[in-house]
Protein backbone atom coordinates (compact mmCIF):
# COMPACT_ATOMS: atom_id res chain seq x y z
CA UNK A 1 0.00 0.00 0.00
CA UNK A 2 1.51 3.90 -0.67
CA UNK A 3 1.92 6.09 2.12
CA UNK A 4 -0.67 8.11 0.05
CA UNK A 5 -3.02 5.15 0.41
CA UNK A 6 -2.01 4.17 4.09
CA UNK A 7 -4.79 4.75 6.93
CA UNK A 8 -4.04 8.19 9.40
CA UNK A 9 -3.69 7.68 12.49
CA UNK A 10 -4.21 10.18 15.58
CA UNK A 11 -2.81 9.33 19.24
CA UNK A 12 -4.72 11.21 21.50
CA UNK A 13 -3.18 11.69 25.16
CA UNK A 14 -3.05 13.44 28.46
CA UNK A 15 -2.54 13.16 32.27
CA UNK A 16 -5.23 11.89 34.22
CA UNK A 17 -8.54 13.82 34.58
CA UNK A 18 -7.29 15.87 31.49
CA UNK A 19 -10.26 15.81 29.74
CA UNK A 20 -9.57 13.14 26.74
CA UNK A 21 -12.02 10.71 27.41
CA UNK A 22 -14.70 13.76 27.04
CA UNK A 23 -13.31 14.50 24.08
CA UNK A 24 -13.05 10.50 22.94
CA UNK A 25 -16.53 10.35 23.85
CA UNK A 26 -17.54 13.18 21.57
CA UNK A 27 -15.97 11.58 18.41
CA UNK A 28 -17.50 8.48 19.15
CA UNK A 29 -20.90 10.05 19.49
CA UNK A 30 -21.06 13.01 16.57
CA UNK A 31 -22.30 12.51 13.25
CA UNK A 32 -19.27 13.83 11.58
CA UNK A 33 -19.25 11.85 8.79
CA UNK A 34 -15.54 10.20 9.55
CA UNK A 35 -15.62 6.79 10.10
CA UNK A 36 -13.35 6.39 12.72
CA UNK A 37 -11.59 2.89 14.68
CA UNK A 38 -10.94 4.62 18.28
CA UNK A 39 -8.24 1.93 19.97
CA UNK A 40 -8.82 2.82 23.68
CA UNK A 41 -6.88 1.10 26.76
CA UNK A 42 -9.95 0.90 28.68
CA UNK A 43 -13.48 2.71 28.40
CA UNK A 44 -13.42 5.73 30.32
CA UNK A 45 -15.87 6.18 33.08
CA UNK A 46 -18.54 7.70 31.55
CA UNK A 47 -18.14 5.07 28.58
CA UNK A 48 -20.21 4.47 25.89
CA UNK A 49 -22.30 1.61 26.67
CA UNK A 50 -25.56 3.48 25.35
CA UNK A 51 -24.20 3.72 21.98
CA UNK A 52 -23.15 0.45 21.49
CA UNK A 53 -25.05 -1.85 18.40
CA UNK A 54 -23.12 -4.81 18.61
CA UNK A 55 -20.42 -6.06 21.32
CA UNK A 56 -18.61 -9.07 21.19
CA UNK A 57 -16.21 -9.70 24.40
CA UNK A 58 -14.01 -12.04 22.34
CA UNK A 59 -13.06 -10.08 19.71
CA UNK A 60 -13.34 -6.70 21.73
CA UNK A 61 -14.52 -4.76 18.78
CA UNK A 62 -17.66 -2.12 19.80
CA UNK A 63 -19.16 -1.10 16.78
CA UNK A 64 -21.13 2.31 17.16
CA UNK A 65 -24.08 4.29 15.33
CA UNK A 66 -22.65 6.85 13.68
CA UNK A 67 -20.42 4.59 11.42
CA UNK A 68 -17.26 4.28 13.78
CA UNK A 69 -15.92 1.63 15.77
CA UNK A 70 -14.01 1.26 19.30
CA UNK A 71 -11.85 -1.67 20.66
CA UNK A 72 -10.51 -2.02 23.94
CA UNK A 73 -6.47 -2.97 24.07
CA UNK A 74 -6.34 -5.81 26.55
CA UNK A 75 -3.01 -6.96 24.07
CA UNK A 76 -0.16 -5.57 22.03
CA UNK A 77 -0.96 -2.33 19.85
CA UNK A 78 0.58 -4.06 16.66
CA UNK A 79 -1.86 -7.00 17.14
CA UNK A 80 -4.89 -5.48 17.65
CA UNK A 81 -4.08 -3.11 14.25
CA UNK A 82 -2.80 -5.83 12.44
CA UNK A 83 -6.37 -7.62 13.27
CA UNK A 84 -8.41 -3.73 12.62
CA UNK A 85 -6.52 -3.80 9.00
CA UNK A 86 -7.19 -7.82 8.25
CA UNK A 87 -11.00 -7.68 9.12
CA UNK A 88 -11.05 -4.41 7.13
CA UNK A 89 -9.92 -5.99 4.01
CA UNK A 90 -12.13 -8.65 4.75
CA UNK A 91 -14.95 -6.56 4.30
CA UNK A 92 -16.23 -7.20 8.20
CA UNK A 93 -15.75 -3.75 9.22
CA UNK A 94 -14.97 -0.31 7.84
CA UNK A 95 -13.24 2.76 8.73
CA UNK A 96 -10.72 5.56 7.39
CA UNK A 97 -8.59 6.29 10.24
CA UNK A 98 -7.97 5.49 13.40
CA UNK A 99 -7.45 6.90 17.12
CA UNK A 100 -5.80 5.82 19.41
CA UNK A 101 -6.19 6.88 23.34
CA UNK A 102 -3.35 6.47 25.84
CA UNK A 103 -3.45 6.22 29.50
CA UNK A 104 -2.93 9.43 31.42
CA UNK A 105 -0.09 8.39 32.48
CA UNK A 106 1.48 6.86 29.39
CA UNK A 107 4.69 7.97 27.66
CA UNK A 108 3.28 8.48 24.27
CA UNK A 109 6.62 8.07 22.58
CA UNK A 110 6.21 4.34 22.18
CA UNK A 111 2.83 4.06 21.06
CA UNK A 112 4.53 6.36 17.89
CA UNK A 113 7.44 4.33 17.53
CA UNK A 114 5.27 1.22 16.62
CA UNK A 115 4.62 3.34 13.31
CA UNK A 116 8.22 3.15 12.34
CA UNK A 117 9.62 0.19 13.85
CA UNK A 118 7.08 -2.38 12.97
CA UNK A 119 7.31 -2.72 9.24
CA UNK A 120 3.43 -4.19 8.81
CA UNK A 121 2.17 -1.20 10.77
CA UNK A 122 4.09 1.27 8.69
CA UNK A 123 3.03 0.09 5.57
CA UNK A 124 -0.81 0.21 6.35
CA UNK A 125 -1.50 2.96 8.48
CA UNK A 126 0.44 6.60 8.54
CA UNK A 127 0.79 8.28 11.63
CA UNK A 128 -1.08 11.18 11.55
CA UNK A 129 -0.65 13.73 14.98
CA UNK A 130 -0.44 13.49 18.43
CA UNK A 131 -3.05 15.48 20.05
CA UNK A 132 -2.63 16.30 23.99
CA UNK A 133 -5.34 17.35 26.17
CA UNK A 134 -3.58 19.52 28.92
CA UNK A 135 -6.36 20.60 32.11
CA UNK A 136 -5.67 24.42 32.72
CA UNK A 137 -6.86 23.94 36.39
CA UNK A 138 -3.97 21.46 37.35
CA UNK A 139 -2.01 21.25 34.61
CA UNK A 140 0.92 23.08 36.33
CA UNK A 141 1.14 21.02 39.29
CA UNK A 142 0.98 18.04 37.14
CA UNK A 143 3.77 19.34 34.94
CA UNK A 144 5.78 19.84 38.20
CA UNK A 145 5.29 16.42 39.45
CA UNK A 146 5.14 14.27 36.44
CA UNK A 147 7.26 13.53 33.73
CA UNK A 148 4.42 11.51 31.77
CA UNK A 149 2.71 15.09 31.75
CA UNK A 150 5.60 16.76 30.25
CA UNK A 151 6.53 14.30 27.68
CA UNK A 152 2.93 14.43 26.52
CA UNK A 153 3.37 18.27 26.44
CA UNK A 154 6.82 17.69 24.32
CA UNK A 155 5.39 15.18 22.01
CA UNK A 156 2.27 17.06 21.36
CA UNK A 157 1.45 18.68 17.38
CA UNK A 158 -1.71 20.17 18.58
CA UNK A 159 -2.11 20.74 22.57
CA UNK A 160 -5.77 21.22 23.90
CA UNK A 161 -6.57 23.44 27.04
CA UNK A 162 -9.50 21.80 28.74
CA UNK A 163 -11.59 22.98 31.45
CA UNK A 164 -11.25 26.70 30.97
CA UNK A 165 -14.37 27.80 33.04
CA UNK A 166 -12.86 26.28 35.63
CA UNK A 167 -9.35 29.14 35.60
CA UNK A 168 -8.80 32.58 35.41
CA UNK A 169 -7.67 34.28 31.88
CA UNK A 170 -4.64 34.95 34.15
CA UNK A 171 -3.89 31.05 35.12
CA UNK A 172 -4.73 30.23 31.41
CA UNK A 173 -2.09 32.54 29.91
CA UNK A 174 0.46 31.57 32.60
CA UNK A 175 -0.11 27.81 31.44
CA UNK A 176 -0.19 28.85 27.56
CA UNK A 177 2.90 30.48 28.10
CA UNK A 178 5.10 27.45 29.86
CA UNK A 179 3.69 25.62 27.66
CA UNK A 180 5.00 27.42 24.44
CA UNK A 181 8.36 27.39 25.86
CA UNK A 182 8.32 23.77 26.18
CA UNK A 183 6.72 23.01 22.80
CA UNK A 184 6.85 26.06 20.37
CA UNK A 185 6.01 23.86 17.66
CA UNK A 186 2.37 22.75 18.91
CA UNK A 187 -0.53 25.18 18.30
CA UNK A 188 -2.45 25.57 21.71
CA UNK A 189 -6.31 25.94 21.43
CA UNK A 190 -8.50 26.24 24.48
CA UNK A 191 -11.30 23.74 24.53
CA UNK A 192 -14.37 23.38 26.77
CA UNK A 193 -15.95 19.63 27.28
CA UNK A 194 -14.41 18.25 24.24
CA UNK A 195 -15.60 20.69 21.87
CA UNK A 196 -12.91 20.70 19.82
CA UNK A 197 -13.82 20.43 15.67
CA UNK A 198 -13.04 17.76 14.24
CA UNK A 199 -10.98 19.30 11.31
CA UNK A 200 -8.51 20.27 13.76
CA UNK A 201 -7.95 17.27 15.74
CA UNK A 202 -7.72 14.83 12.23
CA UNK A 203 -5.37 15.20 9.01
CA UNK A 204 -2.82 17.17 10.81
CA UNK A 205 0.03 15.52 8.89
CA UNK A 206 2.33 16.48 12.47
CA UNK A 207 4.09 13.75 11.21
CA UNK A 208 4.25 13.81 7.71
CA UNK A 209 7.55 14.90 6.24
CA UNK A 210 6.09 16.14 3.09
CA UNK A 211 3.74 18.54 5.12
CA UNK A 212 4.36 22.34 5.37
CA UNK A 213 6.28 23.48 8.79
CA UNK A 214 5.91 26.08 10.62
CA UNK A 215 8.53 26.09 13.30
CA UNK A 216 9.76 30.06 13.57
CA UNK A 217 7.76 30.70 17.01
CA UNK A 218 7.88 33.89 18.70
CA UNK A 219 9.85 32.36 22.02
CA UNK A 220 8.61 34.76 25.19
CA UNK A 221 12.11 36.10 27.24
CA UNK A 222 14.19 34.15 28.68
CA UNK A 223 13.65 36.02 32.16
CA UNK A 224 10.48 35.09 32.15
CA UNK A 225 11.12 31.50 32.71
CA UNK A 226 9.52 30.45 36.31
CA UNK A 227 9.48 26.83 35.96
CA UNK A 228 12.91 24.30 35.90
CA UNK A 229 11.15 21.53 32.92
CA UNK A 230 13.34 19.12 33.07
CA UNK A 231 11.27 18.88 29.26
CA UNK A 232 12.45 22.15 27.06
CA UNK A 233 12.68 23.33 23.65
CA UNK A 234 15.33 25.14 21.00
CA UNK A 235 15.63 26.48 18.01
CA UNK A 236 18.49 26.39 15.62
CA UNK A 237 18.69 29.08 12.75
CA UNK A 238 21.66 29.69 10.22
CA UNK A 239 21.53 31.35 6.68
CA UNK A 240 24.59 29.41 5.68
CA UNK A 241 23.93 26.09 3.82
CA UNK A 242 24.69 22.79 5.85
CA UNK A 243 27.28 20.17 4.21
CA UNK A 244 25.18 17.28 4.04
CA UNK A 245 28.03 14.78 5.02
CA UNK A 246 28.89 16.81 7.90
CA UNK A 247 25.77 17.13 9.11
CA UNK A 248 24.63 13.62 8.75
CA UNK A 249 27.90 12.25 11.02
CA UNK A 250 26.55 15.03 13.86
CA UNK A 251 22.74 14.24 13.74
CA UNK A 252 24.24 10.25 13.96
CA UNK A 253 25.92 10.83 16.88
CA UNK A 254 23.23 13.31 18.35
CA UNK A 255 21.24 10.21 18.38
CA UNK A 256 23.61 7.77 19.37
CA UNK A 257 24.51 9.63 22.95
CA UNK A 258 21.11 12.07 23.07
CA UNK A 259 18.37 9.92 21.35
CA UNK A 260 16.48 8.37 25.15
CA UNK A 261 16.38 11.56 25.19
CA UNK A 262 15.96 13.83 22.50
CA UNK A 263 11.71 13.39 22.49
CA UNK A 264 10.83 15.23 18.91
CA UNK A 265 12.99 17.25 16.73
CA UNK A 266 12.15 19.07 13.55
CA UNK A 267 13.23 21.01 10.65
CA UNK A 268 13.43 22.82 7.28
CA UNK A 269 17.31 22.66 5.78
CA UNK A 270 19.02 24.51 3.76
CA UNK A 271 21.67 22.05 2.25
CA UNK A 272 24.74 23.24 -0.03
CA UNK A 273 24.23 21.92 -3.42
CA UNK A 274 20.14 21.28 -3.26
CA UNK A 275 17.96 23.40 -4.91
CA UNK A 276 15.78 22.15 -2.56
CA UNK A 277 14.51 22.06 1.03
CA UNK A 278 15.65 19.21 3.24
CA UNK A 279 12.99 18.45 5.65
CA UNK A 280 13.54 16.10 8.35
CA UNK A 281 12.54 14.96 11.88
CA UNK A 282 13.12 12.28 14.45
CA UNK A 283 11.37 10.81 17.47
CA UNK A 284 14.38 9.70 19.65
CA UNK A 285 17.01 7.62 18.18
CA UNK A 286 14.61 7.17 15.40
CA UNK A 287 15.49 9.79 12.48
CA UNK A 288 14.55 10.57 8.72
CA UNK A 289 14.74 13.16 5.88
CA UNK A 290 13.00 13.80 2.80
CA UNK A 291 13.21 16.18 0.09
CA UNK A 292 10.83 19.17 0.00
CA UNK A 293 9.48 21.78 -1.98
CA UNK A 294 12.42 23.68 -4.78
CA UNK A 295 13.27 27.22 -3.46
CA UNK A 296 11.60 30.15 -5.28
CA UNK A 297 13.75 32.18 -7.19
CA UNK A 298 14.82 35.18 -5.12
CA UNK A 299 13.54 33.59 -2.10
CA UNK A 300 15.84 34.09 1.27
CA UNK A 301 17.39 30.40 2.23
CA UNK A 302 17.74 29.39 5.45
CA UNK A 303 17.73 26.21 7.99
CA UNK A 304 15.44 26.06 11.15
CA UNK A 305 15.33 23.45 12.92
CA UNK A 306 13.41 23.06 16.74
CA UNK A 307 14.57 20.21 19.30
CA UNK A 308 12.34 19.27 22.21
CA UNK A 309 13.39 16.97 24.90
CA UNK A 310 15.01 16.06 28.50
CA UNK A 311 17.60 18.42 29.66
CA UNK A 312 19.20 18.37 26.37
CA UNK A 313 22.71 20.54 26.78
CA UNK A 314 21.50 23.40 24.45
CA UNK A 315 24.82 25.05 23.99
CA UNK A 316 26.37 21.87 22.72
CA UNK A 317 23.81 21.04 19.92
CA UNK A 318 23.71 24.95 18.78
CA UNK A 319 27.49 24.83 18.47
CA UNK A 320 27.55 21.21 16.76
CA UNK A 321 25.19 22.16 14.20
CA UNK A 322 27.59 25.25 13.38
CA UNK A 323 30.35 23.07 12.68
CA UNK A 324 28.66 21.33 10.35
CA UNK A 325 27.59 24.67 8.15
CA UNK A 326 29.59 24.76 4.75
Amino acid sequence: MSQAQNVPVTILTGFLGSGKTTLLNRILREDHGHRIAVIENEFGEEGVDNELLLQNPDEQIVELNNGCICCTVRGDLVRILGDLRRRREAGEIAFDRVVIETTGMADPSPVAQTFFIDDDVASHYLLDAVITVVDSKHGERQLDEHREAQEQVAFADRLLMSKPDLTTEEERERLRARLLRMNPRASIRTVNFGDAPIDEILDIRGFNLNAILDIDPDFLDEDEHTHSDAVTSFVFRSRRPFDPARLEDFLSGLIQVYGPDMLRYKGVLFMKGSDRQTVFQGVHDMMGADLGRRWKPGESRSSKMVFIGRNLPRELFIQGLEQCLA
